[in-house]
C-alpha cells in the first residue's frame, strides 16, 4: 500500500508546510507510515527505502500530537486512495496478571535430593515449545 505521485497531489493540501532542510519528502513519510500499518511492523523494522526510521516516527509523533496526522488519514479515506483503519488499544499492567516465570526471574534449577528418589515424582509441569504461524 504506497501513495503514488498523482495520489499524493490530491491530499497535498492537507499537509503541514515542510520547512528548513529536510531530506525526507511528505510523500516518502507517508509511504513509510502506511507501510508500518500495514505490516505492523516496529520503526525499526522499516526498511532502508523510506530512510531513517528514527526520523519517519519523530515526525509521526510531532504530527499526531498537533492533530496533522489525523487530517491526512481522514483526507485519504475521503479521497477514497485508501481504506484503512486504526485501532489502538491499551493494557495496563494491574489488569494483565503475568506468571512468576514470566517476570524474568531466574528459575531453580537444582532439585531438592531426598532420601526416597520416588518421593521427588515426576515434574510438575513439562515445557512444550510451538511453532507460530505467521500472522
Amino acid at each position: 500500500m504506497e501513495i503514488s505521485e498523482e495520489q499524493y497531489a490530491r491530499i497535498k493540501d492537507s499537509l503541514p508546510v515542510q520547512r528548513g532542510n529536510v531530506n525526507l519528502s511528505n510523500l516518502q513519510f507517508l509511504n513509510a507510515v502506511l507501510y508500518v500499518a500495514e505490516h505492523g511492523c516496529k520503526w525499526r523494522g522499516l526498511p532502508k527505502r523510506f530512510g531513517n526510521w528514527h526520523t519517519i516516527y519523530t515526525r509521526m509523533n510531532r504530527w499526531s500530537k498537533s492533530g496533522a496526522l489525523d487530517r491526512v488519514f481522514e483526507k485519504l479515506q475521503l479521497e477514497q486512495i485508501v481504506r484503512i483503519r486504526i485501532e489502538a488499544f491499551s493494557l495496563d499492567s494491574t489488569s494483565v496478571k503475568v506468571h512468576p516465570d514470566g517476570t524474568g526471574a531466574l528459575k531453580k534449577t537444582d532439585r531438592r535430593p531426598s532420601a526416597n528418589l520416588a518421593a521427588d515424582g515426576p515434574p510438575r509441569f513439562i515445557w512444550l515449545p510451538r511453532m507460530l504461524g505467521p500472522q
